[in-house]
């Protein structure tokens, strides 16, 4: 029979390769030359601040989303969590894959709306869980700001 212990550790290893494979996914769909012809503002990060920032975010997304498992797996903060990734999931798609900065535009503001429901939904569960995805929450705020700009400038 597997220890309590070894099941939860198994279940971030869940939790981490749902992320990872999220941000596999989306990897398919690189910016590409398409992407770089795009008018940007001049607060556009430079391309490399992208990987880093994701990594350190999907690792902290997972880890949310195992402690809300843990203590509440049927909660409407896992439901809001699984909602986040999918809208996640297909922001890449929408955006470098099919060129429609509009409609990534409307899946990044349903993002944004998922990450603020969790962390009302999670606080109550684990604040941890809550404050996991507050640096996520800001990055989508100005990862949707960035969108709604650069759509703006090229629409």
């Amino acid at each position: 029979m597997m220890s309590a212990s070894l099941g939860n550790w198994l279940a971030l290893a869940v939790f981490l390769a749902l992320c990872f494979g999220v941000a596999y996914f989306g990897a398919q769909f690189a910016p590409g030359e398409w992407h770089a012809a795009l008018e940007k503002p001049p607060w556009n990060p430079p391309n490399w601040v992208f990987g880093p920032v994701w990594t350190v975010l999907y690792i902290m997304i997972a880890v949310a989303g195992w402690l809300i498992w843990k203590s509440a797996p049927t909660s409407a903060a896992m439901g809001f969590w699984v909602a986040q990734l999918a809208f996640n999931a297909a922001w890449s798609w929408l955006f470098f894959g099919l060129h429609r900065m509009d409609v990534a535009f409307a899946d990044i503001i349903l993002l944004w709306l998922a990450i603020v429901a969790f962390i009302i939904a999670a606080w109550p569960i684990s604040v941890m869980a809550a404050l996991l995805f507050v640096p996520y929450l800001i990055w989508v705020s100005f990862a949707s700001a960035l969108n709604y700009s650069i759509w703006s400038l090229n629409g």
